[in-house]
């Protein structure tokens, strides 16, 4: 072998040594780092094995993980802006105030449609059957949304909670329709919503905020809130029975309500960092705008139809057409370029993680879930049959 290939081949091994090293070290110092946490997980898999066989704990258990990551995933969605620019307050107003809302609209919910909680998103056919059994990989679909939701990556808590409990594929194809739509749609209606906004924003956003604005934000933070509980109660409420008695309802309530002050008091935990990071979204005037375009964009798809959706994905749409907006308001080339490369370069992390949570989702659905199963086996078959030649 020639001189310089023996040269070359050592560099190559050489840099490959370093990765593996350094990706050694980055893992020993996550696991260092998040030790309490991997042990939490570890007692919560043990746990979920050991109570799988016992449908009437399981579901139990099944709905407390649920409650605490979907909430805690989703926050950065209903809450994220709420906590954001209300930092100087004491969490605990903050709480009560969101919890006191949560409690009237489940409480809504459950009286009038006799003991259902998901504002009939659960008497959809695909999802109107309680679960009789529960399997490990079903109990581990919430596990894997806290993890997620540690890892400060944004999912849709209804891909990938629902999509282990339905009972047929085309409850599925519902889900994804509805919810895709709702993405297009977002990002559209907030490039309309904030590209003229933007052009006026930087003139009279310069000032102090008039008090009148705090009450104004809190209003519509409140009504987002209640909106998105009609939209997304479904995602915790799947492991329940689809009519809960009153001491039933009032475990559903109780310990929704309390998981919410563990999240105030966090002040958002992890995902919280990502709404930070938006532009102008801690000014209360800004998140007062996000809030009521996104409230109204999810009340108009309740109304649409019982059929669930993912408002995660409708929230990545909003963000992102409100990014490119402020890109495109900017005046100088220069920085309307700069601001449109980083724009692109939020939407694309924010989708690649939407993915991320779709393909676990779906993988989770097929791997627990014959039905789904079945359904796509047919769907390739057909598209074979319809493909092929009469002749074969």
């Amino acid at each position: 072998m020639p001189i310089g290939g023996i040269r070359e081949r050592t560099f190559n091994n050489k840099l490959r040594q370093r990765r593996l090293s350094r990706l050694t070290y980055q893992l020993f110092d996550l696991t260092k780092k998040e030790r309490d946490f991997l042990l939490i997980v570890a007692v919560l898999l043990l746990t979920g094995g050991a109570v799988a066989p016992y449908a009437g704990i399981a579901r139990w258990f099944g709905f407390m993980l649920a409650s605490y990551s979907a909430i805690a995933n989703d926050s950065i969605q209903t809450l994220g802006t709420f906590i954001a620019s209300n930092v100087q307050r004491r969490w605990w107003y903050l709480w009560l105030f969101i919890g006191l809302i949560f409690i009237s609209t489940v409480a809504y919910s459950w009286v009038v449609y006799e003991g259902d909680v998901s504002y009939q998103r659960l008497t959809e056919k695909g999802f109107a059957e309680e679960p009789q059994s529960f399997s490990f990989l079903q109990l581990f679909a919430p596990i894997a949304l806290l993890i997620l939701t540690r890892l400060r990556i944004p999912v849709s808590t209804s891909f990938l909670l629902l999509n282990v409990f339905a009972t047929e594929p085309s409850a599925v194809y519902s889900v994804l329709q509805k919810s895709f739509y709702g993405y297009f749609i977002a990002f559209l209606v907030s490039i309309l919503v904030w590209y003229p906004f933007s052009r006026i924003a930087g003139k009279y956003f310069k000032t102090k905020p008039w008090q009148g604005w705090v009450v104004l934000q809190w209003v519509i933070s409140g009504l987002l809130w209640s909106v998105w509980i009609m939209q997304d109660a479904s995602n915790i409420a799947v492991f329940l029975p689809r009519s809960l008695d009153l001491i039933e309802f009032l475990v559903f309530v109780g310990f929704i309500f309390f998981g919410l002050g563990l999240l105030f008091y966090l002040r958002g935990d992890k995902m919280q960092q990502l709404v930070n990071e938006k532009a102008g979204i801690t000014d209360i005037r800004a998140a007062i705008l996000v809030n009521l375009v996104y409230m109204l964009i999810l009340f108009y798809f309740k109304n649409l139809s019982n059929v669930p959706m993912s408002t995660t994905w409708v929230f990545i749409g909003l963000l992102g057409g409100r990014e490119i907006a402020i890109s495109l308001a900017k005046k100088r080339i220069l920085r309307r370029k700069r601001s449109l490369r980083k724009s692109f370069k939020f939407m694309r992390r924010d989708l690649r993680h939407a993915l991320v949570g779709l393909i676990i989702s779906i993988t989770l659905a097929l791997l627990v879930n014959p039905v789904i199963r079945e359904g796509i086996k047919m769907f390739i078959t057909g598209l074979l049959n319809w493909q092929l030649p009469k002749s074969y």
